[in-house]
């Protein structure tokens, strides 16, 4: 899962320490769709460069992601008897990885006028 370097502004939830760990995360859950978080730190380790990451590490950056990029969607019973937490990407998740793969340039040059006054619509409704 390897990203390639682009001239292009990052969104605060993948730059700093945590980013190649967030980033591991939203794609993972974004292939396999709603899991537990032992579920995700198994998928975790098997990602080269991730192998030594501790649960620790993944229940805290799951939690800490939880309120605006992930969302809690069910509860599965596990093989020792309790009930986990199922969690999925948010629409904001979603949207921050779309972002991220943008290219700003290349959406101004290639995209059509309607395309670009939705947009338009959209940034200046937030601001």
């Amino acid at each position: 899962m390897e990203r390639s370097k682009r001239n292009c502004g990052r969104i605060s939830v993948f730059k700093g320490r945590e980013a190649k760990l967030n980033f591991a995360i939203f794609h993972i859950l974004a292939l396999k769709g709603p899991l537990t978080i032992y579920d995700i730190h198994k998928e975790v380790k098997a990602q080269r460069g991730l192998k030594y990451t501790k649960y620790a590490n993944i229940n805290r950056r799951v939690r800490d992601l939880e309120p605006r990029y992930l969302e809690k969607v069910g509860i599965r019973k596990t093989r020792a008897g309790f009930t986990a937490a199922l969690y999925q990407i948010a629409t904001r998740g979603y949207l921050a990885i779309m972002l991220d793969y943008l290219d700003k340039d290349d959406f101004v040059r290639k995209a059509d006028e309607e395309t670009i006054v939705t947009t338009l619509a959209a940034l200046i409704s937030i601001i």
